[in-house]
């Protein structure tokens, strides 16, 4: 699954560019608990589809309501709806109770739209395509017409509203880099893509690669160190190690840890994680705070021990410093291992519920 606010900018460009009217929502504010942040958008077609989301669905219903065909022949006399056209309107959604009530907001939620009729569709073609290549940009909108101006951002910003702009900042997708085609990368991959992230899976071991079975994800057979150099992870980037094997893994992190990737991991027992720091201190010169970026073992602690619940454990850890949520000390699993006094592997152990290999 693509990046959310990708698919809407490039469904509502298509919409436009056919000569469809439609209108962009964005969420601009809100009060008390909300179903969607702010900066979130959707899109509306004339024939009454919709892509995106503001809300649970009630508020997207009421803008097919209010705004298309889609319910004009519900009975005889129905009343025509159209989408107008004009400057973007701000429309508020969840003031009263009984209006929290029939929009599906949460107790005293409130939040504000604002309406964009018609976007321009050259506009929209050069924002999807600053996005598809990977550029951050800034979309400001004139209130008093709607007219758009696009500018490259240099560091991802809050949405914010004036009394004669909006201004909302459109970051690429992110980009998840797995080192190692296994059993727990196809189970990582898939939650990942439906994350939203654009995932490379890199392994130069045939007997992997034949038997890779995630649709969706880049599959790629060159050596790990050489793909982070070319795959110049980001500040929307993170790179996993998952092969347990140091002639892949440590080449690979080393090059990693040189770059902004938010998210630098390698799976592995706490002792297998000691032994990479020391290994890669002595062997690469890498200062201790350097390898503080590199995270392992990685996941927070829920107890998993099949690559489908390791997988879920690394996903949530990802995801929460993707958001900048500290989580609290007692999920790191090497610490909640060692408060519950859970034995340390040894070479014989399981890896990921599988059976370790002989070399």
């Amino acid at each position: 699954m693509e990046n959310l606010d990708v698919m809407v900018l490039r469904t509502l460009r298509d919409w436009r560019a056919a000569g469809q009217r439609a209108l962009l929502a964005t969420v601009v504010r809100t009060w008390g608990s909300s179903p969607r942040p702010v900066g979130s958008i959707m899109a509306l077609c004339e024939d009454g589809a919709v892509v995106g989301s503001v809300s649970g669905g009630c508020i997207e219903d009421d803008l097919i309501y209010r705004y298309t065909q889609a319910y004009a022949a519900t009975g005889s006399g129905a009343e025509s709806k159209t989408i107008p056209s004009g400057p973007p309107t701000f429309v508020k959604y969840g003031i009263t109770a009984d209006e929290a009530h029939r929009f599906g907001l949460p107790c005293g939620g409130t939040l504000e739209l604002l309406l964009e009729y018609d976007p321009d569709a050259t506009a929209l073609a050069e924002l999807v395509s600053a996005l598809e290549a990977g550029r951050l940009t800034k979309r400001s909108v004139r209130l008093s017409d709607g007219a758009v101006v696009l500018e490259l951002a240099t560091a991802p910003a809050e949405l914010s509203v004036c009394g004669t702009e909006l201004v909302n900042t459109f970051g690429p997708e992110y980009r998840m880099l797995l080192i190692g085609a296994g059993q727990l990368t196809e189970y990582l991959a898939t939650m990942a893509l439906f994350s939203g992230f654009a995932v490379t899976v890199c392994d130069p071991r045939e007997e992997y690669r034949s038997a890779w079975s995630v649709a969706g994800a880049k599959v790629l057979s060159d050596m790990p160190d050489d793909v982070v150099t070319a795959f110049k992870p980001d500040r929307r980037s993170c790179v996993i190690a998952l092969t347990h094997d140091p002639k892949l893994d440590d080449l690979a992190l080393m090059e990693a840890l040189g770059t902004d990737a938010f998210y630098i991991g390698a799976i592995g027992s706490r002792r297998n994680n000691e032994t990479r720091h020391q290994r890669m201190a002595e062997h690469f010169g890498l200062n201790p705070a350097t390898l503080a970026r590199l995270r392992g073992p990685i996941g927070i602690y829920i107890g998993s021990k099949t690559p489908p619940e390791i997988a879920v454990s690394v996903m949530a850890e990802v995801l929460a410093v993707k958001n900048g949520i500290a989580l609290p000390r007692d999920m790191e699993v090497a610490r909640a291992k060692n408060e519950r006094a859970v034995p340390e592997n040894d070479a014989a152990d399981l890896v990921c519920g599988v059976a370790r290999t002989p070399s």
